[in-house]
């Protein structure tokens, strides 16, 4: 049983002065994406469209725009789920509060979770725009998620970006049955949506034990970081919090999840780099 997903470093050479702000790298980012491909793909070539750069676009499955910016809710998609995950993950975090020069070389990836239609010219295309693009690295990924083939009775899990968990409607501290819960929901649903299909784990009884995993120490600090919608203006907080959780018990099958979070992220907003996770086991 495994997660797949493929992992891109694209190499630019600005062409000018580009600013990126503290913890919103991932976010300016994900804004020049999405108005690349709605630029290039939302006019004559997207079918079925009369040309103008309509809302609805990203209804049309076949468009490049809607399956990577606004993937939206099919029958064939898991129930109740009314805004489906992004296939695709940004991580530029060492792009955070830095001026590039023009002419300064700079590099961010990609993680790409639709391994099996998605085309990696519609991201070369959308950013060739922004920056000049000197070369794109590939790396295919297979990630098992059987249970670590030692014995695992304490983890240690830092949070590397700004992370937000949601759990009964309110966001709150990484206890570990939160954590992994949100990690579960996301794994299971990009695989479901983008890759080999649904996993075959008893999650309720997953669920069950890591209620029983215990919180040995805790050292966190809130990120307040804010960005503004181009599109409406709205202020929307792109904060959380940040540091290092320890965890003992029973952990040999949770370990996979947590490893796999350095790809996927958990949490909230995690399209722009939120909610990456890194872990050291003993």
């Amino acid at each position: 049983m495994t997660f797949d997903l493929i992992s891109l470093r694209f190499h630019f050479r600005a062409r000018t002065p580009i600013q990126f702000g503290p913890y919103a790298s991932g976010n300016t980012l994900r804004g020049i994406l999405g108005a690349g491909l709605r630029r290039i793909y939302c006019t004559s070539e997207c079918p079925g469209h009369s040309g103008e750069r309509a809302r609805a676009c990203p209804l049309n499955a076949s468009c490049p725009y809607g399956q990577i910016f606004e993937p939206s809710p099919s029958p064939e998609r898991p129930s109740g789920l009314a805004d489906p995950p992004r296939p695709f993950v940004l991580r530029a975090a060492h792009l955070d509060d830095r001026a590039i020069a023009a002419g300064e070389p700079f590099w961010f990836d990609i993680n790409l979770f639709d391994t099996r239609k998605l085309s990696i010219e519609h991201l070369t295309r959308a950013f060739a725009e922004f920056a000049l693009l000197e070369s794109v690295e590939q790396r295919p990924i297979s990630l098992s998620l059987e249970p670590a083939a030692s014995e695992v009775k304490r983890v240690r899990v830092e949070f590397r970006t700004p992370t937000q968990l949601k759990v009964a409607g309110t966001v709150g501290e990484p206890d570990f049955a939160t954590l992994f819960a949100r990690l579960q929901d996301r794994i299971s649903t990009l695989r479901a949506l983008y890759g080999s299909g649904p996993l075959a784990s008893d999650f309720r009884r997953m669920r069950e034990r890591a209620a029983q995993i215990r919180t040995i120490g805790c050292q966190l600090q809130n990120i307040s970081a804010k960005r503004r919608s181009s599109r409406t203006g709205q202020v929307h907080s792109i904060g959380g919090f940040i540091g290092t959780a320890e965890y003992e018990g029973e952990l040999d099958e949770f370990v996979p999840y947590l490893e796999a979070a350095r790809w996927t992220g958990v949490g909230r907003q995690c399209v722009w780099g939120k909610g990456e996770l890194a872990l050291q086991t003993a």
